[in-house]
């Protein structure tokens, strides 16, 4: 079974290989075990993946060692400055070239260290254009809402928030693209009255997510857990007995102040947040189906 792979390279010096060791170990690599007897040493690199690529045919106009990085200009302005503390600065130029794109969906740049094998060391840095680059391959909703159809169960009890929680989700759905026509209100008395009315409307058909909204604050009542936990489960069983996703807005507080932070003052807007996760599940939804009927 493989378990991993290595790459030897020599270099001219024990300094040489000291001053690149650094620089690598300073861009992101992992200190290894290294080596050292009685006719030289070595140092290990360690970075989270390792390839081997073969080829028949038309060799690649890319150096032997290929280093993947995010953030490919923050990592050439280190190697540079690298260079520049070792190298004389007109020869910088020659040895450091900039990032260029390739006909690989990327971009690419190479540095040359004169000092390491007889034809020097040269090595690639590069980084991925596609944003999936590297990621499983898996279905993920998109966050268009155009053509959605929502219903937004809100509570009316603790108003200043519930009313706050409301406006996020509205911006949420209608700067996603939804129409005004497709979006209904229901106004429920307070949190323990959501599950039903969001279930009613799933039922119903005629929308493809539900967005509840409501506020608990443990302050205000002692059965604050028993109501809480009631609601989730109610939220969570409507969800699954009719597969309609349910997005869930129900702030669960301590204080008052902890629940306007949440509502849009410090720490983003939960109607808001609630919206978007309704509308990636409902094109997740689509894609679902669409994959089965196709296949």
């Amino acid at each position: 079974m493989i378990k991993g792979m290595t790459l030897v390279r020599e270099m001219a010096s024990g300094d040489a290989l000291d001053k690149l060791g650094r620089l690598l170990l300073s861009l992101g690599f992992e200190q290894g075990k290294g080596w050292k007897d009685e006719t030289g040493r070595g140092t290990a690199l360690l970075a989270p993946l390792g390839n081997l690529e073969l080829v028949a045919g038309r060799q690649p106009a890319v150096p032997p060692i290929l280093i993947e990085v995010i953030g490919l200009d923050a990592i050439h302005t280190a190697v540079q400055q690298w260079m520049l503390a070792n190298y004389r600065t007109e020869e910088v130029d020659s040895l450091l070239s900039k990032p260029e794109p390739t006909h690989w969906n990327s971009r690419l740049f190479t540095v040359r260290l004169p000092e390491g094998s007889s034809d020097g060391l040269v090595l690639g840095f590069w980084q991925s254009e596609n944003p999936l680059h590297g990621k499983p391959v898996a279905i993920e909703g998109d966050l268009s809402a155009a053509g959605m159809r929502f219903a937004i169960v809100t509570a009316r009890w603790n108003a200043v928030i519930t009313d706050r929680l409301l406006q996020g989700a509205l911006d949420g759905v209608y700067r996603s693209g939804a129409a005004k026509a497709d979006v209904e209100i229901v106004r429920v008395p307070g949190a323990w009255e959501i599950p039903s009315a969001a279930r009613t409307l799933a039922e119903s058909k005629r929308f493809d997510a539900i967005i509840t909204l409501g506020c608990l604050l443990r302050g205000e009542t002692a059965h604050y857990e028993a109501i809480y936990t009631e609601v989730a489960r109610g939220i969570g069983q409507s969800q699954q007995d009719t597969g309609v996703p349910h997005a869930f807005g129900v702030l669960t507080c301590e204080t008052l102040e902890q629940a306007l932070d949440r509502a849009g003052v410090k720490a983003g807007n939960k109607g808001f947040e609630a919206a978007i996760a309704a509308i990636e599940m409902v094109s997740i939804q689509r894609k679902i189906r669409a994959g089965e009927s196709g296949s």
